[in-house]
């Protein structure tokens, strides 16, 4: 069992066949922490209004949440853009937060660290141009992003009938490969560390682009929780004060298994 003071998780999409429900289930099983920060993105309502799929892990891995914040552990939950809390619950939730029932749920939360810097944790939705501009191609692009997800389980499949065992993903590498891609994340990681600087933060902690992160920009610190469809990764904040983002599908550190993924890449 792994403890740590924080740990913080989005984009994990539970009612899509893409999450890697398995995986977190394994991941929630063997951490604790004192606060458990949801950074959006936890339910997929888009996905669910289309298609209703709902199979008994994911009804687990809630149980298992408020299981945990039942047992001390606080429970934040920031809301995203596929599950916008706030349409269901209307005026109840302001922008300072509320408690529902072992549930903390706002629209942004401020941490702060051991050493008392402070953390601005948010999905990062709101800061997507291209999703508040133009929403319809944002969902279009949902729509293939599933697809090619589909795709990567296919080729994983085979691999696996045919006894190999890789770790590469056709979805992260496609990623990795298209320009647009690279300098969408460039930007959105630029834009969201400007207005965490602009606010008087230290950092930001986000999730929303399905990519994770530990850097510097503009001065502050940038984290990405990454995410439970492609990478199987959280961000965590150990007791000494440290954050870390783990790719826990690698059962490694961020670095290494991005590493791992660039010489299966190139090979």
């Amino acid at each position: 069992m792994k403890r740590y003071r924080s740990i913080f998780i989005s984009d994990v999409h539970l009612g899509t066949q893409d999450c890697q429900v398995e995986l977190l289930l394994d991941f929630l099983r063997e951490t604790e922490c004192d606060t458990l920060y949801l950074v959006g993105d936890i339910l997929d309502f888009w996905q669910l209004k289309r298609n209703w799929f709902w199979p008994e892990s994911h009804s687990t891995v809630i149980q298992k949440i408020l299981r945990k914040s039942r047992h001390g552990t606080k429970v934040v939950y920031l809301e995203g853009n596929h599950d916008p809390v706030r349409s269901f619950l209307g005026k109840m939730l302001d922008r300072e937060g509320f408690h529902f029932g072992d549930l903390e749920i706002a629209g942004e939360w401020i941490h702060r660290g051991v050493d008392g810097r402070r953390y601005l944790v948010v999905h990062g939705d709101a800061f997507d141009l291209c999703l508040q501009t133009l929403p319809w191609l944002v969902r279009a692009g949902d729509f293939g992003y599933s697809l090619l997800l589909r795709t990567n389980q296919v080729l994983v499949a085979v691999n696996r009938i045919l006894g190999r065992k890789s770790r590469w993903s056709l979805s992260r590498s496609v990623k990795r490969r298209v320009k647009k891609v690279a300098r969408f994340i460039g930007e959105y990681e630029g834009v969201m560390s400007l207005m965490a600087k602009g606010r008087g933060l230290d950092g930001i902690v986000c999730g929303h682009i399905h990519y994770p992160a530990d850097l510097v920009r503009e001065g502050v610190r940038y984290l990405n929780t990454g995410d439970w469809v492609e990478h199987g990764s959280a961000l965590v904040e150990r007791h000494d004060g440290e954050f870390e983002v783990i790719v826990w599908g690698e059962r490694g550190h961020l670095e290494e298994a991005f590493e791992a993924e660039a010489v299966l890449t190139t090979a």
